[in-house]
């Protein structure tokens, strides 16, 4: 199994000029080794961009992607690695998601193919991240 990250799925339904082919090119091939998966908070942040819920779980269908629940460890763990990054000074501003997704892949060790790599290796260091080169 393997998470896929918000970010990569949108810059799909977007067709985001910069990152499209990349992501699309991620999924094609990680899907040959791994089932792909989105857990609640990647479907309530991938929501925001449908109209109904009949046409996001089309799309996710459509994408070959399996809903997973997030194990009570992993929503422990993501409030403890977010009290460590406000008492390190982080701001409040829209990354609780973040701390959710990361420690889902921690606690049931999935690899997590995503483009935003900072958070996730600063406080989910054992995540396998899937990511762009940082020297391209």
């Amino acid at each position: 199994m393997l998470l896929v990250d918000t970010n990569v799925l949108v810059d799909v339904l977007e067709n985001d000029p910069q990152w499209a082919d990349w992501s699309i090119g991620q999924l094609r091939a990680q899907a040959k080794v791994h089932r792909l998966a989105i857990n609640p908070v990647i479907y309530s942040e991938l929501s925001l961009a449908f109209s109904s819920i009949e046409a996001l779980d089309k799309t996710i269908e459509g994408l070959g992607l399996t809903l997973v629940e997030v194990p009570r460890p992993a929503l422990f763990l993501a409030g403890k690695a977010f009290v460590r990054y406000r008492r390190q000074g982080g701001s409040k501003k829209n990354v609780l998601a973040d701390f959710f997704i990361g420690a889902h892949a921690a606690v049931s060790r999935y690899p997590l193919l995503t483009r935003d790599t900072r958070r996730y290796s600063s406080y989910f260091a054992d995540v396998t991240l899937i990511a762009p080169d940082p020297t391209t």
